[in-house]
């Protein structure tokens, strides 16, 4: 018989990285809204102020911490003072990331060593210091953010989708480390979502009508359109999933190019 409360958060700690705007405040409301009480981080715990108001108007015990996800010692410290807060932590949305986007010719050592090691390297990391205390209460659920990028190559996104593709990857491996402890272990990847990283291309009509004319559902995403995959990953009813991709991106990612004609009308 189905529970008559599928999804319930309630009494868990979801911890969110990348918390000051965009989608990780998205992903951490969805989180609230289903009852869970919020670790929000971010390079400035003040960038993340007016959203833990807004959260703990909605009854929620939040914590803001100071989180570089690019420095080892910043990891550290902040799951040390998030356990000492709060104690078990029980869900991880790994959302920081950052995009440098160029022609591949144009890609610098700099540029790549900085969204490899913001998008890849830190995810891995901060996934290592928080599964240290789910193996020890043999729960968890953690959940990598990739992107429609993890499944597929666009021009001027080499960096940023080579991180992608390494978050979908190592997802898998992750998965099949942790799994005998109770951790899950998923990558949702959202797919054309308007954030602050690529709002310049949204102001370009002409680029957006090319875009929607590549997704099956004919709209890019809304926010709104990750909140159940989020939550369904962070709770119990996705027990049994694990090391897999949730691709959110209304169906771009099935190849997005027309073999027919269309009808003038």
């Amino acid at each position: 018989m189905a529970s008559e409360r599928l999804f319930d958060l309630t009494g868990q700690v979801a911890l969110v990285t990348g918390a000051s705007r965009g989608l990780g405040q998205y992903f951490a409301r969805a989180l609230a809204t289903a009852g869970a009480n919020l670790i929000l981080t971010s390079r400035r715990r003040e960038d993340t102020a007016a959203f833990a108001a807004e959260m703990e108007a909605l009854g929620r015990r939040v914590v803001t911490l100071d989180l570089d996800v690019r420095d080892q010692a910043s990891i550290e410290r902040m799951v040390a003072a998030a356990e000492a807060a709060c104690g078990q932590i029980h869900i991880l949305v790994n959302n920081a990331g950052c995009n440098v986007r160029k022609p591949a010719l144009d890609v610098t050592w700099d540029d790549w060593n900085l969204v490899l090691d913001t998008n890849l390297r830190g995810s891995f990391f901060v996934a290592q210091a928080m599964a240290r205390g789910m193996v020890k209460h043999g729960y968890g659920r953690i959940i990598n953010i990739g992107s429609v990028t993890s499944v597929a190559g666009y021009a001027g996104l080499g960096p940023y989708g080579a991180s992608r593709g390494g978050i979908k990857q190592l997802t898998m491996s992750l998965a099949d480390d942790w799994g005998r402890y109770g951790i899950t272990v998923n990558c949702l990847a959202p797919g054309w979502f308007k954030t602050a990283q690529n709002q310049v291309m949204y102001e370009d009509p002409e680029w957006v009508e090319y875009l929607v004319d590549r997704i099956p559902m004919k709209r890019p995403g809304e926010p709104r359109d990750l909140d159940g995959a989020v939550v369904f990953l962070a709770s119990e009813e996705s027990r049994y999933v694990t090391g897999q991709t949730l691709l959110v991106d209304g169906g771009i990612s099935t190849g997005a190019t027309r073999a027919t004609v269309r009808k003038k009308t």
